[in-house]
């Protein structure tokens, strides 16, 4: 996971600056278009507005017809069955169909090869509106940064796919040869609960020889990264029960267990002394990483001071290549609605960041065996809403890889570096089980400082120029490739 040296020969400097100019003469209006999606609070979980998703679909269908690289009838809106059901056309109707996602295919032609870009249009909720500096669904520009939910992750990738055809048509015009299919889903952050029925159902529509995933980390703002490794992940709902009904903590207190004293031992399990998971079964993977000290990770982490790290070994493998498992949430009472009872009932939301290489199933299964093991005072234990997804790892000896290397390095400026990323995004796998013989590229528009997810989420502009220029290259060497 390190700088890399190895690049495709260098693009015809006439048609790179062509493509830089076509790139820079479109900035302001790719950035209205994207701050008009950031408008859309396109959450996609199921207690939000599903009406506000739908509008986002289909302002990206409008863009993408905007592009001239498709057809009228060459773009859709699809919803797929989150089970069995058949695909369809949005047509307003409710039941077990997943959130609609936009689909654009143009065919390849004369040989060339057809590249899918994915993108997802849907965006977490706000979160608490008091933690934002600016309304969350309002984009404010402050310096360099656009500000708003989705303003990165990942209507700004939405952005990248959208200005770079735009440049590329630009360019060639109907002589393009290029096969192109956009993927834009709905979905990604509830879960992509209907995304394998939509590859299964839509798979003629979206074989491609190049997949690329603009949903990741750059290294810095300044300098790419192609990202080669993910975590999996594992999720589930662990409840804890000792007693039939609450009782007085002042009357039985000390002698009748509470469901908060076990399950604050069974959490305390998980992690040695030193924080790192203290698990039997979970693997790590073994790679170089890069150099990064305690004190950049404190700085990036937002670490108070004081507060030190956990983990052993180098920082990054504990971040790429080691497993993590966090309790996101609980079900207990609020301080201000506490009383003086027994809890007779506990449950904890807990996220296990599966190392590369590792099955999710199996990880899930060994996080499993160690609960029931060391569940304590005969609590009854129940595990349920589980959801697991597999990580990645990127083969980067294809031409595919070496054709982004040299358009990063010509885009930005900086030769890319090759890094895992802790956080998961399931649905790579999938793709690579369903398009075996594809080569996948994950690639982004985000930066240290993005805050994906977080209050004050926003995109770096220069960033996005540098990745709309990069993608651009990278599409015209695919056309021109022979």
């Amino acid at each position: 996971m390190t700088d890399t040296e190895q690049h495709s020969p260098a693009t015809d400097p006439a048609l790179l600056d062509a493509l830089r100019e076509h790139v820079q003469g479109a900035l302001p209006t790719t950035i209205a278009d994207l701050s008009a999606l950031v408008r859309l609070p396109s959450v996609s979980w199921s207690a939000f507005d599903p009406a506000n998703v739908r509008a986002s679909a289909e302002a990206v269908a409008d863009l993408a017809r905007s592009t001239g690289v498709f057809g009228a009838d060459d773009v859709r809106i699809v919803r797929s069955a989150v089970s069995g059901a058949t695909a369809d056309v949005v047509d307003g109707s409710d039941g077990e169909l997943g959130q609609p996602a936009v689909l654009a295919v143009r065919p390849a032609r004369n040989g060339k090869p057809t590249v899918m870009l994915y993108a997802h249009h849907d965006v977490q909720p706000q979160g608490d509106d008091a933690l934002w500096e600016t309304p969350p669904f309002e984009p404010t520009l402050r310096g360099d940064r656009l500000y708003g939910r989705g303003a990165s992750d990942d209507k700004a990738g939405v952005m990248t796919h959208i200005a770079s055809l735009r440049a590329v048509h630009a360019q060639f015009g109907d002589d393009l040869d290029l096969g192109v299919v956009l993927f834009v889903e709905g979905e990604e952050e509830f879960g992509s609960r209907s995304f394998r029925t939509f590859l299964r159902e839509q798979k003629e529509h979206l074989a491609a020889d190049v997949i690329v995933v603009a949903d990741s980390d750059n290294w810095s703002t300044e300098v790419p990264s192609i990202t080669v490794s993910l975590r999996g992940n594992v999720t589930f709902k662990l409840t804890l029960t000792t007693l039939e009904h609450a009782s007085h903590s002042g009357m039985f207190g000390g002698a009748a267990p509470d469901a908060m004293i076990p399950m604050v031992k069974l959490l305390s399990s998980l992690h040695d002394d030193d924080g790192s998971v203290a698990v039997e079964g979970l693997t790590s993977y073994e790679a170089d990483v890069p150099d990064r000290s305690d004190d950049e990770l404190a700085k990036d982490a937002a670490l108070l001071e004081g507060v030190r790290p956990v983990g052993r070994g180098p920082v990054l493998s504990r971040m790429w290549f080691q497993p993590s498992i966090t309790v996101t949430g609980m079900n207990v009472p609020s301080v201000a609605n506490a009383s003086n009872t027994l809890l007779p009932t506990v449950s904890a939301r807990v996220s296990v960041r599966v190392a590369p290489g590792q099955p999710a199933t199996e990880a899930y299964a060994a996080v499993e065996r160690h609960l029931r093991a060391h569940v304590p005072f005969g609590a009854k234990l129940e595990i349920s809403e589980p959801d697991a997804g597999d990580g990645f790892l990127v083969d980067t000896a294809g031409w595919a890889v070496q054709e982004a290397r040299t358009a990063m390095a010509e885009g930005w400026g900086n030769q890319a570096v090759e890094q895992g990323i802790g956080g998961s995004i399931p649905f790579v796998s999938d793709l690579a089980a369903e398009f075996p013989e594809a080569q996948i590229l994950v690639t982004g528009v985000e930066d240290p400082d993005t805050r994906a997810h977080s209050p004050n989420e926003s995109q770096h502009l220069g960033v996005l120029h540098r990745a709309i220029a990069s993608e651009t290259i990278l599409l015209a060497r695919l056309a021109t490739r022979g």
